[in-house]
């Protein structure tokens, strides 16, 4: 067996544990950290919206094979015509294809702009397309995937606390949920990598897959607790970490593999294909994947039993399984010092202290008897109740069994 695949093993049956509810601090102040340089981009360098969200025109011009200096010829090409002050936003699709986005133009100057780069790439002018998107449409699909996203979540809420009958648990998994999306979109904000629709729908997508990690993880520490409240061995705190290093394992090559397609999509994204709605969405699905394992490993278990921490039940469990720990501490140490115990007292004849009591024997008169004995006569072995020991029974050595006829002569005289 390979030394993964033992780790994991020691880490399912509790060989090896990795504390990470007992250092759930340590990973808020992470978290924390992390999150507050996300929020920070959205001010110091805000989302680049692609074209559909701010309005604009849109020009293509098909080539036999983009040029090295393509955003230099697009960009002098839109300010020959809107002005020096003029922005373009210049890309390649699939390496022949130049796609330049603008500020709003009117339709004499964008007919002039497609004539402009037409000669600037020396092409004919029915290879440069153009396209006009309105501002009030990217409002409009603004509006439609942040309603999308309320009622996702609110339903996702509502269905979480009906299948863990703890509303605590589905408020744990939505702050983690939260967690995920904050840091994927502060990433995007200082990466500078454009938000288009497509990456809308990646968004959606994670909190899917966010919610699928983490509803996994939550299932083992359901399994560990109810587990726990019956033998009352072992506390909330204790069964929820060992669900996570159940599911450690399990979370990585889940992640590990589901990004590996993801990646090989970027690669063929960003070498060949150039910006467009696959790169857009397999970006946001890598960012958000990767995130998703993380949340849900150092943060939603963590933060589930800091939200049940004071439960009574929760604390009657802890008083429990901390006196079930005290005697199993206890057995080894009563072990080593070689305290006799009762069984062992009659396991060798009534070695324990004896007293002599006065008792009365059969014929009626007053005698002495030994304790241990009960009794009877000195050599005569006896159990703690005053029965005789079998005669099978007295030796000091493994127990005498009574020897069984073979079966091949059984039935013989």
């Amino acid at each position: 067996m390979s030394r993964m695949a033992d780790w994991g093993n020691d880490l399912y049956t509790g060989r090896r544990s990795i504390n990470f509810v007992g250092q759930s601090k340590k990973w808020y102040v992470w978290s924390a950290v992390i999150m507050i340089v996300a929020l920070a981009g959205l001010v110091v360098r805000p989302l680049n919206l692609s074209l559909e969200f701010t309005g604009g025109s849109e020009f293509r011009v098909a080539t036999q094979s983009a040029p090295s200096n393509y955003e230099d010829l697009a960009t002098e090409a839109v300010r020959e015509v809107a002005g020096g002050e003029s922005s373009a936003n210049v890309s390649t699709l699939g390496g022949s294809t130049v796609r330049v986005q603008t500020e709003e133009l009117s339709g004499d100057e964008a007919r002039e702009v497609s004539r402009t780069l037409a000669t600037a790439f020396d092409v004919e002018s029915s290879e440069v397309s153009s396209n006009f998107i309105g501002p009030s449409w990217g409002a409009s699909v603004s509006q439609q995937a942040l309603r999308a996203l309320i009622v996702f979540l609110v339903l996702t809420t509502a269905l979480m606390a009906l299948y863990y009958r703890n509303l605590k648990m589905a408020v744990a998994s939505m702050i983690a949920l939260a967690h995920d999306m904050v840091i994927t979109v502060g990433i995007y904000s200082w990466s500078g990598f454009e938000v288009s629709p497509a990456t809308m729908i990646g968004f959606l997508t994670v909190l899917g897959y966010s919610l699928y990690d983490t509803v996994v993880v939550f299932d083992h520490v359901k399994e560990n607790t109810r587990a726990a409240f019956a033998n009352r061995r072992m506390s909330f705190a204790d069964a929820a970490n060992l669900a996570v290093n159940q599911t450690l394992v399990r979370s990585i090559n889940t992640t590990i593999i589901a990004n590996l397609p993801v990646v090989a999509v970027i690669i063929i994204g960003f070498a060949v294909l150039g910006p467009g709605t696959l790169l857009d969405l397999s970006l946001a699905l890598f960012i958000g994947t990767t995130v998703g394992a993380f949340s849900s490993v150092f943060i939603a278990t963590p933060l589930l039993v800091d939200l049940r921490r004071k439960d009574p039940d929760v604390v009657q469990l802890a008083k429990d399984a901390e006196k079930h720990r005290a005697r199993q501490e206890r057995q080894p140490a009563m072990a080593a010092s070689g305290a006799p115990s009762t069984a062992a007292a009659s396991a060798g004849g009534g070695s324990a202290t004896s007293s002599s009591t006065p008792a009365r024997d059969s014929s009626g008169e007053v005698g002495t008897r030994d304790a241990s004995t009960g009794g009877a006569d000195p050599g005569e072995a006896q159990t703690v109740t005053g029965r005789k020991v079998h005669k099978y029974a007295q030796s000091a050595g493994p127990r005498n069994q009574p020897k069984k006829t073979p079966r091949k002569r059984r039935g013989k005289g």
